[in-house]
């Protein structure tokens, strides 16, 4: 019988794509999001891709009622995965206590079920947030974490305190934070990509609406940091390949190979690309010309951050494999699947 394992999160963009990976490898999803964040016609592409459409229910985990409902009604599952969250660096700043609200309180449920209903396993959607500025590059799992610079990157490593505390008061919990960095592209059927509500706060989906037109430019937050161009630099993972290191994740800690209780792996490429990069990654990538202006820094952004991935490449056995440029051209193909563009 397949494990069954609970995606919350997931119709969402990396969620979405991890719930197709999971039905891939044969387990058995369930997936619950309030949709405020993703459409619920992603559940249809993903069956399109699988063959197999997920079980769904729509409800909001920080919903303390009806969290402990669902687990009373879906028993036997075996692990989750936790990507529901809000995300978006920018409009963290602008509205802290509703990060703060969303994001602590859905895991500070998750965990209370998992006790109530021995539900052993949690895959934590982590982020390199934690890390804030780092004084060493690239960082590795050792590299201290600091203050965030957001509201957003705060509830992403107090919820990994949350996670550890509770983890080392009661033995029979594992979990495994997955600390990637910034996810981008879509899937190759350009069935489900990244289609985030309102304005993009990320920027490859500013960059393939300003290239479909929705947009008339994009903002380039900040020429004057300490970089080789002088915009800010990040690790971009392609979305599939961060996918896939889920399922390993979820592998491992049912198979017992964790080697710990509470684990931590940074998902990234080692490389660093600066947001100048990015545009022009594109442009070479699919012949698209983009319209961009520089302005000032935005509240919350850090200068440069890449990771170091040696140890999630050697204990894991994952890497990411996917090129910067092959990449770019699935998000622009998704773009012009959901515009109708030929």
């Amino acid at each position: 019988m397949a494990a069954k394992i609970l995606v919350t999160g997931g119709t969402g963009y990396i969620g979405s794509h991890t719930v197709v990976e999971l039905q891939k490898s044969g387990y058995d999803v369930v997936v619950v999001d309030n949709l405020s964040n993703s459409n619920i016609e992603v559940l249809d592409n993903i069956e399109k891709i699988s063959g197999i459409k997920p079980t769904f229910e729509n409800f909001d985990l920080a919903d303390k009622a009806k969290t402990i409902d669902f687990f009373e009604r879906n028993v036997g599952i075996d692990a989750i995965i936790h990507f529901a969250a809000s995300k978006a660096v920018g409009e963290s700043v602008e509205k802290p206590l509703l990060y703060y609200r969303n994001n602590l309180v859905s895991m500070m449920n998750l965990l209370e079920c998992q006790l109530e209903f021995d539900v052993a396993n949690i895959v934590f959607s982590s982020s390199c947030t934690v890390y804030g500025q780092p004084d060493v590059l690239p960082v590795t799992e050792q590299t201290p974490r600091k203050d965030a610079e957001s509201p957003y990157g705060n509830t992403k490593r107090v919820n990994e305190d949350i996670l550890s505390e509770t983890i080392a008061a009661n033995s029979k919990l594992k979990a495994i934070a997955l600390r990637y960095f910034n996810p981008f592209g879509a899937h190759p059927t350009a069935l489900i990509g990244e289609l985030p509500l309102g304005v993009p706060q990320n920027l490859v989906p500013f960059i393939t609406q300003t290239a479909a037109g929705l947009r008339d430019e994009i903002k380039v937050f900040g020429d004057d940091y300490n970089t080789a161009d002088g915009s800010a630099v990040r690790d971009y993972i392609n979305v599939v390949d961060l996918a896939q290191a889920h399922v390993v994740a979820i592998n491992r800690l049912l198979r017992g190979k964790n080697k710990s209780n509470y684990e931590v792996f940074n998902l990234g490429t080692g490389n660093g690309y600066s947001v100048l990069e990015m545009i022009n990654g594109f442009e070479a990538a699919t012949g698209v010309k983009l319209n961009y202006k520089i302005v000032g820094r935005r509240a919350g952004d850090i200068e440069k951050i890449w990771a170091d991935t040696t140890f999630a490449n050697e204990e894991l056995g994952w890497k990411a494999e996917k090129g910067l440029e092959e990449t770019l051209l699935t998000a622009w193909n998704w773009e012009k699947k959901v515009r109708g563009i030929k």
